[in-house]
């Protein structure tokens, strides 16, 4: 009896986290594709990124990877390890609260209950005086608090040992009026000796990434594999995954010494018994890991091949994967574009529509004395070609400026088929003098998916929101749109020079002020609270009415959330050719035929929820 007494009083077996997670750790199957019995050595670069965070003398460690290596369950093992080895209280950070409850239910919450080393340590929050909810789970010697970055009640509100920020590039500069989320939350650390910072995220843009501010700091640590066929070290590189043109699934990782060609056992082998090293002195107690999905044992290199050359066909798509899968930061080529250049690109494709168009979009601009309007075409991949650019003169606060851009917005489009088109939806700017004038008419035409949207500046907004707000005197809906995000698209798409994917046409007549207008605007970097910020800036004397058109355009594109392949199947099989007439018969023109996209959805409740159309 006594024996036993003294067992149960014994501290904790002195582990690493590495060492913990194996012995305790279980892995869920609602967040693991592989549930049960943790092993690091399924990953092994995550052992060293783990066992930093309890190695002696760190105080921050920097994880700037790639997505599927792993990452958030070792920011769960550092959680687990603290909960049941070393406790202490602990702060999650989370871009926002919405991510925060999500990482909660879907991370904490089944770790909580499938690792039996931690399901009697945090009480169940039904039962009554528990002290732990959503966001916060007590245990004996510590906490877990998980909130969002733009929280910043949740920032200040109590000291912390242990903070594990994710995600860190898509906070925002700001938690309300507090300041810097990150600092808040280390600033919370300063009274402990032995803290822990550990801060994570995919990279964004180059100077401007958070993550690689952090990177630069540290040492730097990268992680070396040895060549099966000359024994030489090396970290993976992607410039070293070569195949045959055409053939990405025979895509392999070839040495960067001898020029040998990996098997995916040999690779697998070789990231088994790697290592870490560190590549520079970085200041003292900060260590950094990067790493990118060439190491992941989840990931084939033909997987890898393909997904690069599926985002290759656009600048948008292949910057998501520079971060996503290489977990490296984006450079963005000349932010500034010559609108002389896009003269070139006028096309006389007549009064009828190209073929290739499947969905017509409005943007619509409103100045004190006329309403300009851009139409758009949108073909596969968001190929675009500008329809026509009109201007409606007349007083926007009278009833007749607005019949006129009704009776436009309801004229159709007739394609080369001789299919015609609705437009399928328009966004309208309601920032300007007229706003309630914008609100009446939209909400009146809410069946016909007219918008009334305001734009919003700032990095990492979405183009389209998941819902709107209506609190204004006539309860209308109001769409806050990204317009910085939505900017980014459209230059990009600009500087696409070949025909197909993402490219943007022009119909022949525009004259040079009006690529003037579309390429005014100019990306400069703003200090903004201590931390660089990218801005656009409209230089004095410059107009900018054609890009916000095409801007509220492209918006109001991606609120239909459309799906290519689908929409382009039906297309196909809704219009099938006539059949060949006999050869001493006339060939009859084909009848105009309806578009069969179906009628757009009747708004049910005040807050609009984005869905999927053309599913």
């Amino acid at each position: 009896m006594a024996w036993t007494t003294l067992r149960s009083a014994a501290p904790p077996p002195d582990l690493t986290i590495s060492e913990w997670a194996d012995r305790y750790r279980r892995l869920s199957p609602e967040s693991s594709a592989e549930p049960g019995q943790w092993m690091t050595r399924r990953a092994e670069y995550q052992r060293g990124m783990m066992d930093a965070v309890s190695e002696a003398g760190v105080e921050r460690v920097v994880l700037m990877t790639s997505s599927q290596v792993g990452k958030t369950e070792v920011l769960n093992n550092v959680v687990g390890f603290h909960m049941a080895q070393d406790p202490a209280p602990i702060l999650v950070v989370q871009p926002t609260l919405e991510m925060a409850e999500t990482w909660s239910k879907d991370r904490l919450a089944p770790m909580l209950r499938d690792t039996p080393a931690l399901a009697h340590r945090v009480a169940d929050p039904r039962a009554r005086d528990s002290g732990n909810t959503l966001l916060h789970k007590r245990f004996v010697g510590g906490q877990v608090t998980v909130i969002g970055a733009n929280s910043p009640s949740g920032l200040a509100s109590r000291p912390i040992r242990v903070v594990l920020a994710d995600e860190i590039d898509r906070y925002p500069a700001s938690a309300g009026t507090e300041g810097d989320p990150l600092s808040l939350a280390i600033r919370r650390t300063a009274r402990f000796w032995n803290r822990r910072i550990v801060v994570a995220s995919t990279p964004t843009l180059k100077g401007y990434s958070r993550i690689e501010a952090e990177w630069e700091r540290s040492d730097k640590r990268r992680y070396f594999c040895t060549c099966p066929h000359c024994g030489e070290a090396q970290h993976l590189k992607w410039r070293q995954v070569k195949w045959p043109e055409g053939s990405p699934q025979d895509a392999v990782y070839h040495c960067e010494e001898c020029g040998a060609g990996w098997s995916e056992a040999d690779r697998l082998a070789a990231i088994r018994w790697g290592k870490w090293r560190p590549t520079i002195v970085g200041t003292p107690g900060v260590i950094g890991f990067h790493l990118n999905e060439l190491y992941s044992p989840w990931t084939s290199m033909a997987t890898v091949a393909a997904g690069f050359l599926d985002a290759k066909r656009a600048p948008e798509t292949l910057k998501t994967w520079v971060n996503t899968v290489l977990g490296e930061t984006w450079e963005e080529d000349a932010e500034r574009i010559d609108g002389h250049g896009l003269m070139g690109r006028l096309e006389d494709w007549g009064e009828l529509a190209p073929a290739g168009v499947l969905v017509v979009t409005c943007g619509v601009d409103v100045q004190d004395d006329r309403l300009e309007v851009e139409r758009i075409g949108w073909g596969v991949e968001e190929e675009s070609w500008s329809l026509e650019h009109v201007i409606l003169y007349g007083d926007p606060s009278g009833p007749e400026l607005w019949a006129d851009l009704d009776a436009y917005l309801v004229k159709r489009t007739t394609r080369a088929d001789h299919i015609e088109m609705p437009v399928h939806a328009t966004c309208i700017d309601s920032g300007g003098h007229h706003t309630q004038a914008v609100y009446r008419f939209a909400k009146d035409r809410a069946r016909r998916r007219v918008y009334a949207i305001k734009g919003m500046a700032g990095p990492g907004r979405p183009v389209w929101p998941k819902r709107a707000t209506n609190n204004n005197k006539v309860r209308a809906n109001v769409f806050i749109v990204g317009v910085d995000s939505a900017k980014d698209a459209v230059y990009a798409r600009l500087k696409i020079n070949r025909a197909g994917p993402g490219y943007c046409h022009f119909s022949k007549g525009r004259e040079l002020a009006y690529f003037e207008q579309m390429t005014a605007e100019v990306v400069r970097t703003k200090h903004i609270r201590g931390f660089p910020t990218r801005v656009y800036v409209l230089p004095s004397g410059r107009r900018n009415e054609a890009l916000d058109l095409r801007v509220y355009g492209y918006a109001a594109l991606q609120s239909l959330n459309v799906r290519w392949g689908h929409l382009l199947a039906q297309q196909q099989g809704a219009a099938p050719p006539p059949p060949l007439a006999p050869p001493s018969e006339p060939v009859a023109t084909p009848a105009p035929r309806a578009s069969r996209l179906p009628p757009p959805p009747i708004p049910r409740a005040r807050i609009v929820r984005r869905s999927v159309w053309m599913s």
